[in-house]
């Protein structure tokens, strides 16, 4: 009699048994076609991400190269004022004219790389942005509202920027923030391009920008130190010379005026032929000073 029980139940529960099982075998067909689909888009970004780093070696070549050559027309250049000043039989009109052609000739050059420069700041935005996709997607999931960690503490916040941000669209936002003098909103908004994409070729002029936001504000102690992190941080940036110059223009206003003069004349001796040499030449001049005096003391306010 116990034996026909239990063969009665076995064949009871024998449908629910093979439902169960059914669920479990498309509950994991449906975990791996969502693996597949996760590695798919994962070697898609990681194709892109090589595309990019391939353009970028390439521009990165280009503006090498854009770069000697410039070099070796601003060789030229001095070369032939040398010879133009030494030759003392032709036309001074003539000379002015070939001088006039070759600063033309430079000043073009020199916006070309400026222009590269700045494509390159925008691939290297967009990197970042790619980069930061592809951490997220490689993250594990968030655990449920409410999950706590196995030692009982909530899970910590995910390093990297809020979904949603992006590089080239901070920047513009913070830099049109700044143009606006809405320095209450860029001053945060630059602080956080800084926290987030610090690699990109940006970072440098952000850096100064917020140096900038503190002259305005006359908190000249603060300017200096943003200014100083310009040089130290990204000494190849694009902000180099005019940190140095703001630099000096920062510690005249804090009475430091020996320290000034030393990075007005880096700026005339690195610089020469430029708006910044002229400037900084001129505040020498404010101070009593000359580019070639070395133990002369400045005169203070």
């Amino acid at each position: 009699m116990s034996l026909s029980r239990a063969f009665i139940l076995f064949v009871a529960l024998a449908p629910l048994t093979f439902g169960a099982s059914k669920e479990i075998v498309e509950l994991q067909r449906d975990v791996a076609m969502l693996q597949d689909q996760v590695r798919n888009v994962q070697k898609s970004l990681d194709e892109k991400v090589t595309a990019i780093q391939t353009l970028v070696q390439q521009t990165l070549d280009s503006v090498n190269k854009t770069n000697t050559a410039v070099a070796l027309m601003e060789r030229g250049f001095n070369d032939a004022m040398k010879q133009q000043q030494a030759s003392v039989s032709a036309p001074v009109a003539s000379v002015g004219t070939k001088l006039d052609q070759m600063a033309e000739d430079f000043r073009a050059v020199r916006e070309s790389v400026l222009d590269m420069n700045t494509r390159m700041g925008k691939l290297d935005a967009k990197m970042a942005d790619l980069q930061n996709l592809i951490n997220t997607i490689k993250a594990p999931p968030p655990p449920p509202p409410g999950s706590t960690s196995p030692t009982g503490a909530p899970d910590a916040a995910q390093a990297g920027p809020p979904p949603g941000m992006q590089a080239e669209t901070a920047y513009t936002n913070a830099y049109r923030d700044y143009l606006g003098g809405k320095y209450e909103l860029a001053m945060p908004e630059f602080n956080d391009y800084l926290k987030y994409f610090s690699n990109t070729q940006f970072a440098s002029n952000v850096q100064f920008y917020i140096g900038d936001i503190y002259y305005k504000k006359q908190d000249y102690t603060n300017a200096l130190q943003a200014f100083d992190n310009v040089l130290e941080r990204f000494p190849d940036g694009n902000k180099t010379a005019d940190a140095h110059y703001m630099k000096g223009i920062a510690l005249m206003q804090l009475g430091r005026n020996d320290s000034a003069a030393r990075e007005f004349r880096d700026v005339y001796s690195s610089y020469p032929d430029t708006d910044l040499a002229a400037k900084a030449k001129a505040r020498l001049k404010e101070l009593g000073l000359n580019v070639g005096a070395t133990n002369t003391k400045a005169k203070r306010r």
